[in-house]
């Protein structure tokens, strides 16, 4: 058995440019890996098969598919293509899942990133890290940074990935949703929304990232980065889901520097000033009736655990 675990993330910043004829947006993000892993184990079967486990609720791990139309079996399969592996053996992937399901937070690419990198190895497929990168955009534009972790500006669809080197470390409260938004609906309710105000979705201005925000992560500055904070992608989620708003309120008023809605939804992310402020601002939440976990980023890529 080959494991191999990658990290879940947040978006920091997210400014999402024009509708493309596509279908799909140009953006620029900012991508913060977080110290929640998935972990991927494979082992050599006679059919393909997906296990699927952890600690998140017993609804998010419903919503998680095991048949073949998981990720994780596309990721492995797409490693013997490029290897060109004519016929390989299936494999068995069990699944234990630490990042909310649907939730905005790249769980279900840190799964096929990992995937990726077990069967390299459990196949000896010799693929290398960098190509396993460059070839895994194919598999949607979250998994190229699930493989690289730590922090990085994307652009184009996410997937074209440039480091910011951090210093300090950042503290966050996660507060998930069992309630799914899916990632298509918000986009195209973005887009409704710009229409509704006289914007023509199709003429966006390119998006970038402001250089103070880069330089705050850089420092490690809370407080410099609570002020820089943004989504384009929250408006459309709040309006799908109401009471995303109130969960950003309710963690501002636990003691939050700023909340946002983590890419799509439907989970919000809370930066917290330091790592003691993060367990009092979750330890609240608690009590308040949400399900909130602290995490810190960055966090290292896809790494290969055991064999």
């Amino acid at each position: 058995m080959i494991t191999a675990s990658a990290p879940g993330k947040i978006n920091i910043f997210f400014d999402c440019g024009a509708l493309q004829p596509d279908g799909f947006h140009e953006v620029a993000s900012v991508y913060l890996a977080l110290n929640l892993r998935e972990r991927v184990s494979v082992s050599l079967s006679q059919t393909w098969a997906v296990t699927v486990q952890g600690e998140i609720s017993a609804e998010h791990l419903a919503g998680v598919p095991t048949d073949e139309s998981n990720l994780v079996v596309r990721a492995a399969k797409l490693v013997a293509k490029i290897a060109k592996i004519d016929a390989p053996t299936p494999l068995h992937f069990v699944i234990d899942k630490a990042v909310p399901v649907a939730g905005g937070m790249g769980g279900g690419s840190a799964d096929a990133a990992a995937a990726m990198v077990a069967a390299n190895e459990i196949w000896l497929a010799g693929l290398s890290f960098e190509t396993l990168v460059a070839e895994s955009g194919r598999l949607g534009a979250d998994v190229p940074f699930a493989l690289a972790g730590e922090v990085a500006v994307g652009l184009g669809r996410g997937e074209q990935l440039r480091s910011i080197h951090a210093t300090k470390p950042l503290h966050w409260v996660l507060v998930a949703n069992d309630g799914g938004l899916s990632t298509p609906t918000v986009y195209r309710h973005l887009d409704e929304l710009r229409s509704a105000q006289q914007v023509d979705p199709t003429k966006v201005s390119a998006p970038s990232v402001p250089a103070l925000l880069e330089q705050a992560i850089m420092n490690g500055d809370a407080h410099a980065l609570a002020g820089l904070m943004r989504n384009d992608l929250e408006a459309a989620a709040v309006d799908l889901m109401p009471t995303l708003a109130q969960t950003i309120e309710a963690g501002v008023a636990a003691g939050a520097l700023a909340g946002m809605v983590s890419g799509s939804g439907p989970t919000v992310a809370l930066l917290a000033e330091s790592e003691n402020s993060a367990e009092s601002i979750a330890n609240y939440l608690a009590i308040q009736g949400y399900t909130a976990i602290t995490a810190v980023g960055p966090a290292a890529g896809t790494i290969l655990e055991s064999n």
